[in-house]
């Protein structure tokens, strides 16, 4: 992949993950399991609540992560291609993949809505209405990185492999 690209690239997705990390900072500070749990507190609803904030906090310290990475690499004199990229193959397997496929399964992506304009996340319990708002807000974030780093789920792997054949 051409230098300028990967640089740009870069760029986009550090914004990308900073606005995904500006929004889940604020809901995982602001709500405990008890207030998500408040109306309803069976066991459903506890475990339910219990893993979509793990699996949140988990994503926010990849987002973080992902973001320091990223402006490290984007401050230097001189872009390291090499770097950028195994940043970004990192950004697609730890922070799209810990979106998409949560550790706890509070909820999944119906690729069937995926085309119709609806909203494709399909939860396990219904969740209050902010905590549904932040899973399907920092979606589209997430929807997007995974379409412009669709390159770096197996491509870029099987390129690297190729070149230590060579």
């Amino acid at each position: 992949m051409p230098s300028a690209n990967v640089n740009s690239i870069s760029e986009s997705t550090r914004n990308k993950l900073k606005d995904a990390v500006n929004q889940l900072e604020p809901f995982l500070n602001n709500y405990a399991l008890s207030q998500l749990s408040e109306k309803d507190s069976s066991e459903e609803a506890q475990l339910f609540y219990k893993g979509l904030l793990s699996d949140l906090r988990h994503l926010l310290v990849f987002s973080e992560v992902s973001v320091e990475k990223l402006g490290v690499l984007l401050r230097r004199p001189n872009f390291d291609t090499d770097f950028a990229e195994r940043a970004l193959y990192e950004v697609y397997h730890q922070c799209v993949s810990a979106f998409f496929y949560p550790k706890n399964e509070c909820y999944s992506e119906d690729g069937r809505y995926a085309y119709t304009g609806q909203d494709a996340i399909r939860f396990r319990y219904k969740p209050i209405r902010e905590a549904r708002d932040i899973v399907l807000s920092v979606s589209k974030i997430f929807e997007e990185l995974r379409d412009e780093l669709a390159y770096y789920e197996n491509d870029y792997m099987t390129q690297r492999r190729m070149q230590g054949q060579k």
